[in-house]
């Protein structure tokens, strides 16, 4: 289930959110150091992250599911965000270089389908790269952060989710590991508390980075996509009625 606009927006406007960006943020840079020339792509909340590549990436766009709500982006210039279906993306094949997933894996109910979707329109030598809650972390525990509601993932779930939909894995990272909490003596020793994180107790990170490119060639049988029936967005109430038309055998005599 997909967690509203309106209360990202709040998360991210209070010093826990904006101590949790900004750790996520360098977690970010350190995947992609330079997307000179690139187009990149947002699915899900990624406006906290997406600030850093617009004077960098020669395209950036932010797509927000239906299910989650849309709000503008970035403040006083024109809107970069689109309300859209996760599955069904409005971009031609091969179009995007670089997509930034967060507050999607642990949201969606249609994953598979989503992750399809993304390979569809990276071009064939492009990059997704996947912020999660770490099952394993205290983050994924309490749910007065964003980064406690959904499915929290370890890294081998992730990575199976990557390969059935055509993903190869290349890189992991993690952090945010000072506690979720508003204690401001915390949050002003978040960059020691990632230090101490990453050197000592790595596997109880608050978020999992995983970057993976495309998987162009498939080994021996190719694997069998399922489509999933989707319920249409509409405006108002539809109804429907199935017709029968199956006519009943006639007996013999």
């Amino acid at each position: 289930m997909w967690t509203d606009v309106v209360d990202l927006q709040g998360f991210y406007g209070t010093r826990l959110g904006e101590t949790a960006a900004h750790v996520i943020r360098g977690n970010i840079r350190e995947h992609w150091k330079n997307l000179k020339g690139k187009s990149v792509l947002g699915l899900g909340y990624t406006t906290p992250y997406l600030t850093q590549f617009e004077d960098e990436a020669d395209r950036v766009l932010a797509f927000m599911p239906a299910s989650q709500g849309v709000c503008h982006w970035p403040r006083g210039g024109p809107g970069k965000t689109s309300l859209v279906d996760e599955t069904k993306l409005p971009l031609p094949d091969y179009s995007i270089d670089r997509v930034l997933l967060v507050h999607g894996l642990e949201s969606s109910e249609y994953l598979r389908d989503m992750l399809r979707e993304i390979w569809r329109v990276l071009t064939s030598d492009g990059r997704l790269l996947i912020v999660a809650p770490n099952r394993r972390g205290i983050w994924a525990r309490v749910d007065k952060t964003p980064f406690g509601w959904g499915h929290p993932f370890s890294r081998s779930q992730i990575s199976q989710l990557l390969d059935d939909a055509l993903f190869v894995p290349m890189s992991t990272n993690r952090s945010l590991y000072v506690p979720p909490s508003q204690r401001l003596t915390f949050l002003q020793s978040a960059p020691a508390w990632e230090r101490m994180g990453k050197r000592f107790f790595p596997t109880f990170a608050g978020v999992l980075t995983v970057e993976a490119g495309k998987q162009l060639y498939v080994p021996g049988t190719p694997k069998k996509v399922h489509s999933v029936r989707r319920t249409s967005l509409v405006s108002a109430p539809q109804a429907y009625q199935k017709a029968s038309n199956t006519p009943r055998a006639s007996k013999l005599k």
